[in-house]
């Protein structure tokens, strides 16, 4: 179901009507569920008015994938959150990451070749898409942090 699910723009603060859009609930439910969930805590501003950030959206199309696609309960849910939070804590206390929400593209060795090939050899006044960039960056970074070849 989360595949239906509009794309998270990238804005820094959504309002209540947006996340509803975004994550296929109503205002009312997501006002419910911060009284159940202590880890959804949107930003309130003048009026009350809430303001929740990237990181809350991506929480509540977890929690709403519990409830509606997997059937869980709102404790059996609550629970699986804390759990959920947990590995997030312990991967990242671990100098690990946490990749949940980005997408992670794999590539087999030949594609690795061929995108460095093709992407990774362009000078760097080059116009290039931003994201090409990155990857140019973290391809570097990686060479510098892996065993000599």
């Amino acid at each position: 179901m989360e595949n239906s699910l509009p794309p998270i723009p990238a804005k820094r603060y959504f309002t209540i009507g947006e996340v509803g859009d975004l994550c296929g609930v109503k205002p009312h439910v997501l006002r419910y569920w911060e009284q159940e969930f202590t880890q959804l805590r949107p930003m309130k501003r003048r009026g009350n008015r809430r303001y929740y950030q990237h990181h809350e959206v991506l929480m509540i199309r977890r929690i709403r994938d519990l409830l509606y696609d997997q059937g869980f309960t709102i404790s059996g849910a609550r629970q699986k959150m804390q759990e959920i939070l947990q590995v997030d804590r312990d991967k990242m206390g671990n100098g690990g990451v946490c990749l949940d929400g980005i997408e992670v593209i794999e590539l087999n060795e030949s594609e690795l070749n061929d995108f460095e090939d093709t992407q990774l050899n362009l000078a760097p006044t080059d116009s290039l898409d931003p994201m090409l960039l990155v990857r140019r960056e973290l391809f570097e970074i990686r060479e510098l942090l892996s065993p000599a070849r």
